[in-house]
C-alpha cells in the first residue's frame, strides 16, 4: 500500500474512533498515535496523517453542512460512522488541499477506495455521489488536467 494511501487509511480510522467516542478533541492526539502504531508501523513520516486529521476536524463547521446539503435524505447522524468520516476526509482534501498536491480526481478516488475497503456494500457509490456533487458544484476544477502537460509546462518555466 502506498504511503499516502496508508496515511489516508490511518487518518480515516482515527477520525472514526474520534467520532465514535464522542468527538472529544482532547483525545485526538492519543487516538492518532495509537492508530499509527497499530495500522502503520514503520510508516516513517507521520505528518501527513496528523495534518489530515487535524485539518479535517478544524474544518468540520464547513464540511458537515456540505454532507447534509449533498445527501439531504441522510441526516448526518444517520450516515454510518465510517461513511461520514470518509466523506469528511474526502471533502477536506477536495476543498482545502492544494490542487497541485492532491488533484480533485485523486481526492475523490482515494475516498471511494476507502469506502470500498472499510464501508458497506453501497458505501463506494454513496461517497462517489456526494463527492461528485460537490466537485460539480465547484465547477469541476482541473477536469481536463493533463499531468504530463503540466509537468512539461513546469520544465519550460524552469528553463526560462
Amino acid at each position: 500500500m502506498a504511503n499516502r494511501h496508508l496515511s489516508r487509511s490511518i487518518a480515516m480510522q482515527s477520525l472514526y474512533e474520534w467520532d465514535f467516542r464522542g468527538k472529544n478533541n482532547a483525545d485526538i492526539e492519543e487516538i492518532v498515535k495509537r492508530s499509527i502504531k497499530e495500522f502503520g508501523p514503520g510508516l516513517g513520516d507521520e505528518s501527513f496523517v496528523r495534518a489530515l486529521v487535524e485539518n479535517t476536524i478544524s474544518n468540520l463547521d464547513k464540511i458537515d453542512p456540505l454532507i447534509e446539503k449533498c445527501a439531504p435524505e441522510w441526516p448526518l447522524e444517520q450516515v454510518t460512522v465510517v461513511d461520514r468520516n470518509i466523506l469528511r476526509l474526502g471533502i477536506y482534501e477536495l476543498l482545502f488541499e492544494n490542487y497541485e498536491e492532491v488533484p480533485p480526481k485523486v481526492a475523490i478516488n482515494e475516498a471511494i477506495e476507502l469506502a470500498k475497503s472499510f464501508g458497506g456494500e453501497s458505501s463506494g457509490r454513496f461517497v462517489n455521489g456526494v463527492l461528485g456533487t460537490i466537485y460539480r458544484e465547484l465547477g469541476e476544477p482541473l477536469k481536463n488536467d493533463d499531468p504530463k502537460k503540466r509537468k512539461e509546462e513546469r520544465e519550460k518555466k524552469k528553463e526560462v
